[in-house]
């Protein structure tokens, strides 16, 4: 427990660090590709701080053209850390809408060309579902849990179908990754902080083309699944 606090003294004023310097390098370019090198050097150096090695396997797999979308499990707080370093390519995350309001950090995604959804309502979930699936097909590559929230024990937990809807209303290709690790090292709901190793594995592209959304669902767990260690 001490470790993770010790760890939040430099982990909170070096992410309000990195989230200004993303503000500020978004006003003079448009494109999110200073917002994104911001957050890789958001991640190396909170790993590093961490004490968190980083394995990544599969990067053969990830297509080097057109957009995708990344989905995989996620077993803990820093699974975003370390996808911020593990891919190779520009991208975005798929973030509910709640985390735009938040001073600074908010700003910071925003300028980073991240992707709101808003699930208040039904018919606001829909628009933003659409607009976000829009922006996705007009080539930016984003990354989303299906799960929606970390597992308790590592297993996969039930997936979303929304997720899934919005790659179909893409339509462009799923690259599925298995983080492995993550979870012991900071376990859900507690406040503790092990030194490790998170373990990235990318899989083979999913093409959603004509594929049922169910169908999809289940190609995509089990090709996730297929990597997952569960202790």
């Amino acid at each position: 427990m001490l470790r993770a606090r010790i760890y939040l003294l430099f982990f909170v004023p070096y992410t309000l660090l990195c989230s200004l310097a993303a503000v500020i390098g978004g006003v003079f370019d448009a494109s999110g590709r200073v917002g994104h090198a911001v957050a890789r050097v958001w991640g190396i150096g909170s790993l590093w701080a961490a004490r968190i090695r980083l394995q990544v396997e599969g990067l053969e797999q990830v297509p080097t053209e057109g957009p995708v979308i990344y989905m995989g499990n996620h077993q803990g707080n820093f699974d975003i850390l370390a996808l911020s370093r593990a891919i190779p390519r520009l991208f975005s995350w798929v973030a509910k809408e709640e985390l735009f309001r938040v001073p600074v950090f908010g700003a910071a995604m925003r300028r980073a060309g991240y992707i709101p959804l808003d699930r208040s309502d039904g018919r606001k979930a829909l628009r933003s579902m659409n607009q976000a699936a829009q922006r996705i097909a007009a080539g930016a590559s984003v990354v989303i849990f299906p799960e929606g929230t970390r597992t308790k024990d590592g297993s996969l937990l039930p997936f979303k179908r929304g997720a899934f809807m919005l790659a179909a209303r893409a339509g462009v290709p799923i690259v599925p990754f298995t983080i492995n690790g993550s979870r012991a090292i900071n376990p859900r709901n507690r406040i503790e902080l092990r030194p490790g190793t998170i373990r990235i594995t990318f899989g083979a592209p999913i093409d959603v083309a004509g594929v049922p959304e169910a169908e999809l669902l289940e190609r995509v767990r089990a090709a996730i699944a297929a990597n997952l260690e569960v202790s």
